[in-house]
């Protein structure tokens, strides 16, 4: 698959590195033509500007620090035929979602370009997506994905599999702002330093 990825940070490193070893063909465009061209030379991918990336193939990763989304989404050209993977997160002090209230940061995004949006890969660290592949004792790691286009949650389901990732569709973009505010509730619980995993019996134990 060609992807263009929008940035040039830690998580287009490590995601943007991971589809590069799986075989897709990566265009990295970044605000910073030498930053674009320093991280497309670390993962065997092309550099380019942000609006060639978001031409460049059938997906988009949006690898940007959330408050910038919008302003970068405005000169990268039109999306409305993009398959568009949101992995940012819009949490601010407090470990809280800087959207308030109304739709959540995946929902402004499509409705702001109109693209097939994603959300996905958010949930854990850029460290966690280097991992090759990111397997633990309890297998292999679960992605949760959320988007209203049944072709555009397959093709990043697959993006999720090559990297040795279990993908799970978690429902419709409206469900991405359960998502992301999870996110950010789990994000506390690592920071205190604390296992989530602790909270949640296993299945068979919640009863019928």
């Amino acid at each position: 698959m060609r992807i263009g990825i929008l940035g040039t940070g830690n998580m287009a490193e490590a995601l943007g590195g991971q589809w590069a070893r799986a075989g897709h063909e990566i265009l990295v465009g970044g605000r910073s033509a030498e930053r674009a061209a320093a991280l497309a030379g670390r993962i065997g991918a092309r550099a380019g500007t942000l609006k060639e990336a978001a031409r460049f193939g059938e997906a988009v990763l949006l690898a940007l620090p959330h408050d910038t989304v919008l302003d970068v989404l405005g000169g990268a050209g039109d999306l409305g035929d993009r398959i568009l993977i949101d992995c940012t997160n819009a949490i601010g002090p407090g470990l809280l979602l800087t959207t308030g209230p109304g739709p959540g940061a995946a929902r402004r995004i499509a409705a702001a370009t109109g693209a097939r949006v994603v959300k996905a890969f958010n949930h854990v660290t850029p460290t966690v997506w280097s991992r090759t592949p990111p397997v633990f004792a309890d297998g292999p790691l679960t992605v949760p994905l959320c988007g209203d286009d049944a072709d555009a949650l397959a093709a990043v389901a697959g993006l999720a599999k090559d990297m040795g990732c279990d993908p799970l569709v978690a429902g419709p973009l409206a469900r991405a702002d359960l998502l992301e505010a999870t996110t950010a509730f789990l994000i506390g619980f690592w920071h205190a330093g604390r296992d989530p995993r602790t909270m949640l019996p296993p299945p068979a134990a919640l009863g019928g």
